[in-house]
């Protein structure tokens, strides 16, 4: 089942989502950030963006401190879904 990050009222509104699905299994640890239809996907274990294109600079500050202060919880959440591709993040 995939897991939904709680955001604030106001990036909810905006049309943001932060997501780990639950059929990434050949793909590196990641979250997804939504906005309406554009993604964007972080590497869990590096803490990078995977792709140049949505350029990440369109990402909101504010949502990525949110992001940065909940890294332990989704790190947790990737693992019961893919306990043979975990995360192995040292600050875990």
């Amino acid at each position: 089942m995939a897991y939904d990050l709680p955001l604030p009222l106001v990036l909810k509104n905006a049309g943001w989502k932060v997501k780990i699905f639950d059929r990434e299994i050949r793909e590196p640890p990641h979250l997804t950030i939504i906005r309406k239809t554009t993604r964007w996907r972080l590497n869990l274990r590096t803490r990078t963006f995977m792709d140049a294109r949505p350029p990440p600079s369109e990402v909101p500050a504010a949502l990525l401190q949110i992001i940065e202060g909940q890294w332990t919880v989704l790190c947790q959440q990737w693992v019961p879904m893919y306990p043979q591709n975990p995360v192995a993040d040292q600050e875990v």
